[in-house]
C-alpha cells in the first residue's frame, strides 16, 4: 500500500510545489512514485513534470492531476497500486479537496514562510485538521520553515510565535531562502540535480526526516 504525503497550505506562494516536486524526485529515485498536482489550473508540478520527462528525467515517477476531491480518491485509490509513495500539491485554498487530503495522507506538510501573514493563513487549516482527526485520530501534519533565515532576530520571533498560536510540531530542516529552488523548479530537476550545494544537502535531510517519520523513527 502506498504512503501518502500531502503538501497543504492555503496561502499561495509558500513553497508547496518546490516541496512536492523536490521530494517526488528524491523519493522516485527509490522506490516508483506518483505526484499529483490538484492546484489547477496553475498545475505548476505539471509543468514541471513536463520539462522533466522532455529532459529523460522521470524514470519512476508518474503524474496525475485532480480537480475535486472525488476525482482525488479515485485517483488515489488506482495510483496506490502500482506505487510506493503518493505525493499530493494541494490546492491554495480550503476546500473539500484540502480536508479529503488530509484525511488520507500518512503525513501532512505544511510549507511555512517566515512572515506573519502566512502564520495567520495557517491557523485556518488547524480547524480542518482537528475536524479530520475525529474521523483519523492518527493525522499526522507537521510545518515546514521555507525561505527561513536563521540569523535574523524576526525567524527566530516567528518561529517562537508559531510554537505558541499553532502547536504544531515542526520538521528539523528547514529550507533557506534559495534561489536554486525555483531555479531548479523552472527547469523541470530537483536541487539535488541542480548546482546550489546547500540547497541539495538541505533537501537531502528533509527527504531524509520525512523517510524517519514514515518509519515512525521520528515522533
Amino acid at each position: 500500500m502506498a504512503d501518502i504525503i500531502g503538501i497543504i497550505q492555503v496561502k499561495g506562494g509558500v513553497g508547496r510545489s518546490t516541496i512536492a516536486t523536490n521530494l517526488a524526485a528524491q523519493l522516485a529515485a527509490e522506490a516508483p512514485t506518483a505526484l499529483i498536482d490538484c492546484d489547477l489550473p496553475q498545475g505548476t508540478s505539471a509543468s514541471w513534470y513536463a520539462l522533466r520527462c522532455q529532459a529523460s528525467l522521470a524514470t519512476g515517477l508518474t503524474l496525475a492531476t485532480a480537480v475535486d476531491h472525488a476525482e482525488l480518491v479515485t485517483l488515489c485509490g488506482r495510483l496506490a497500486v502500482d506505487n510506493r509513495y503518493l505525493i499530493i500539491d494541494a490546492p491554495p485554498r480550503l476546500a473539500e479537496m484540502t480536508r479529503a487530503i488530509i484525511v488520507m495522507s500518512r503525513l501532512c506538510l505544511i510549507p511555512l514562510g517566515a512572515s506573519a501573514s502566512e502564520i495567520w493563513s495557517t491557523t485556518d487549516l488547524m480547524k480542518s485538521i482537528a475536524e479530520a482527526r475525529q474521523y483519523r485520530p492518527t493525522v499526522d501534519a507537521r510545518l515546514v520553515w521555507n525561505r527561513f533565515r536563521a540569523n535574523t532576530r524576526e525567524a527566530q520571533e516567528l518561529s517562537d510565535a508559531v510554537g505558541r498560536e499553532l502547536g504544531l510540531p515542526e520538521l528539523v530542516t528547514k529550507l533557506g531562502y534559495r534561489v536554486a529552488y525555483s531555479e531548479a523548479l523552472a527547469r523541470g530537476v530537483s536541487v539535488g540535480e541542480w548546482s546550489d550545494r546547500a540547497a541539495r544537502e538541505e533537501m537531502t535531510r528533509l527527504v531524509g526526516e520525512v523517510r524517519s517519520i514514515m518509519k515512525g523513527e521520528t515522533t
